[in-house]
């Protein structure tokens, strides 16, 4: 039975939410505030965080912060906070989700569950990726060319690594946009260029990253058409 860790400082709210995800089969734990959150977090494994944004004395920002730096528990924000810059905050601090109130629950319940899957997915994943001379640390975000370390920023690591793992197809910039910054871009996609060009940079000639212009980039062409994800 999966664990979740229910932050929400509102009562009303939070037992509503604690009868509903209890009622579909998961296990809940509650905390009213960002202190008390963290120090439930300590005592206690969870598989999943549901996390309001306006707390008393640690907001979700700083629970989320703190819980990123020990764990990669996937993390569901829950917020009356709607504006784009209030989102775009929460998922570059690796947020799994972001869900603003007024809320379904059965939306939110499907959204819980997605996300354990594929919480449940990565975790039966391998530690490490292998491609010719290049090996990736997946726990560590490390990078070594022919045993030399790499020093990627998180969003290269992420790019190579989403290249890698899809070996042969040729990711467009869109693609990598969603898969990797979770959410839907609006501005402008050519912040991918940006990285690939210091992706290309920092591996040398251990680069093995295809550009195919007008639509993406690739890694491996093989001997098959390829495929346009």
């Amino acid at each position: 039975m999966s664990k979740i860790l229910i932050v929400e400082d509102d009562l009303s709210i939070q037992a509503l939410l604690h009868d509903f995800i209890q009622e579909a089969g998961y296990s809940v734990a509650l905390a009213a505030d960002g202190v008390e959150a963290l120090a439930k977090y300590s005592e206690q494994d969870f598989d999943l965080v549901l996390l309001d944004i306006m707390l008393p004395k640690i907001d979700g920002y700083g629970v989320c912060e703190v819980i990123r730096q020990k764990s990669d528990v996937p993390v569901i924000m829950l917020t009356a906070l709607d504006g784009e810059e209030n989102q775009i905050r929460g998922l570059d601090l690796q947020a799994d989700d972001y869900i603003t109130k007024p809320f379904s629950m059965p939306v939110l319940l499907r959204k819980i569950a997605a996300v354990l899957r594929r919480s449940s997915k990565q975790n039966d994943t391998p530690q490490t990726m292998n491609y010719k001379n290049l090996t990736l640390d997946l726990d560590g975000y490390k990078v070594y060319a022919g045993g030399e370390d790499i020093d990627l920023t998180p969003r290269e690591f992420e790019i190579l690594r989403e290249l890698l793992a899809n070996r042969g197809r040729i990711l467009t910039r869109q693609n990598l946009l969603q898969t990797i910054w979770k959410y839907e871009f609006f501005g402008e996609e050519r912040i991918i260029d940006t990285h690939i060009k210091n992706l290309r940079k920092k591996l040398g000639a251990a680069d093995y990253i295809e550009t195919i212009r007008g639509v993406g980039y690739r890694i491996d062409k093989g001997d098959e058409k390829p495929i346009i994800c």
